[in-house]
């Protein structure tokens, strides 16, 4: 392997992920006196507004829309390099960070915000038969088998019986409110157009939800809103409803509901990035890496894990949610206690304030709860989590994008990215069902 090293004499910092972590990580070693050498390794060269998927896969937005390309945020900070890499471990006896490409790069302190992954449970073929909905190429690869499936269905009206235009979508929380409702919309305000010879009414959007309930980190008035507007828009709710197994053509319940279909998207759960389960480091609930007070590895005061690989604590007996806001307030306190450190200086604990929680439903219709106890539902909501995600997303002319995007939208409905594009993801999947081999024609015999 080969050692990369530092030609000064600063302190190195490592960071593992571009994501809301890893990126506020960046910023704020920027800042840190005295100045220390940051390299920041990413297995993408952008940063993704994962918020923001389910629009990419339904259409409304494009990839520019919500990545950003990584060099292009850290370029303003001179002692910030960025490597393209994909970390395979952590030496923490030679403090090496080790990469698939055959790269070490040595630190002094590390950060790892590598960020988190789908949680199927173990649930027979939900890992083979659904799509996840975490990367790029996962949105891409739902948005393009959504339009296949209604071509195939206006070609063959047969395949609809066989669940070519039902989706079911898994998990009751922010993720799987915000896709079902999007789904709805895209099929009775858009598609309808597309496909004039179908009878979209029999387009179904089918929401599974193991617990009696929608949106568990909501209060029960909010979480009643959402359930009405779900169901008034034709979204069918299903609550107390668990998954026994998936096939590639229909979803099996554990009371023996079967539901033919061809679409299973998993939001159900997250557990922590697989790099977790190899650095040889204490483990906590959904893999995540158990973290001191100070966010720091016990015994390893020099590694720091943030984000939703940090097992860190709520107070309550349980863990931080694995969202954007503890991620953003984790990196900066990491890197508040390197800068201690590097001063001489008492490391602090970590506590988290909670900014508020807010779901959209589809348009109009959102839910937002603040920490001092308003909470707000309908058109206002909805307003506030546009204002707020317009906001987080990096750069100018992708706000802009967004912006006009949902602009245009709202006056037409119209959605223009509903193209199909062969990507390439990280599992293979039919977006068409099989087909009988074709019988060989007779060839004309050669003169």
């Amino acid at each position: 392997m080969t050692k990369v090293r530092n030609r000064n004499g600063s302190p190195r910092v490592v960071v593992v992920g571009s994501g809301f972590a890893g990126l506020n990580a960046v910023k704020a070693l920027a800042k840190v006196k005295p100045p220390v050498k940051v390299t920041l390794l990413e297995q993408h060269n952008y940063h993704l507004f994962q918020p923001l998927l389910y629009q990419l896969a339904t259409g409304l937005v494009q990839p520019a829309d919500i990545a950003h390309p990584v060099r292009g945020i850290v370029r303003r900070y001179r002692r910030t390099s960025v490597r393209m890499a994909t970390v395979s471990g952590v030496d923490v006896d030679a403090k090496e960070v080790l990469t698939e490409e055959g790269r070490r790069f040595p630190y002094d302190y590390l950060i790892l915000a590598a960020g988190a992954t789908t949680n199927t449970f173990g649930i027979p073929g939900v890992e083979e038969h659904s799509f996840p909905l975490k990367t790029m190429p996962d949105a891409l690869q739902l948005r393009a088998h959504l339009l296949r499936q209604f071509e195939l269905a206006e070609n063959d009206p047969a395949e609809v019986a066989k669940g070519a235009l039902t989706v079911v979508v898994v998990g009751g929380g922010p993720t799987g409110v915000e896709m079902a409702g999007a789904l709805e919309e895209l099929f009775k305000h858009v598609l309808v157009h597309d496909f004039p010879d179908l009878d979209i009414n029999q387009a179904r959007v089918v929401l599974l939800e193991a617990m009696d309930h929608l949106l568990a980190p909501f209060h029960p008035s909010s979480r009643k809103h959402a359930l009405e507007i779900l169901q008034k828009r034709g979204v069918e709710v299903r609550l107390s409803s668990a998954m026994e197994r998936a096939t590639p053509d229909e979803v099996v319940l554990k009371d023996g509901t079967v539901i033919p279909t061809r679409t299973l998207i998993w939001g159900a759960g997250v557990r922590a990035h697989p790099l977790a389960d190899v650095l040889g480091l204490e483990q906590t609930r959904g893999g995540r890496i158990l973290v001191g007070e100070d966010l720091s590895v016990p015994g390893r005061p020099e590694v720091f894990v943030v984000g939703d690989l940090a097992g860190a604590g709520d107070g309550k007996g349980g863990l931080l949610p694995q969202v954007a806001q503890p991620a953003i307030q984790e990196a900066r306190h990491a890197v508040q206690n390197i800068g201690r450190t590097l001063n001489g200086e008492p490391r602090t604990p970590f506590a988290y304030k909670d900014k508020g929680t807010m779901a959209t439903i589809g348009r109009n219709a959102a839910v937002t709860e603040l920490p001092n106890g308003a909470r707000f539902k309908g058109a206002l909501a909805w307003y506030m989590w546009l204002a707020l995600h317009l906001a987080y997303i990096i750069g100018f002319r992708s706000r802009v994008a967004v912006l006009v995007n949902w602009i245009w939208s709202y006056l037409t409905y119209d959605r223009h990215a509903r193209i199909i594009v062969a990507v390439e993801g990280n599992r293979p999947r039919t977006l068409e069902p099989p087909r009988p081999a074709a019988q060989p024609a007779s060839a004309p015999p050669r003169r």
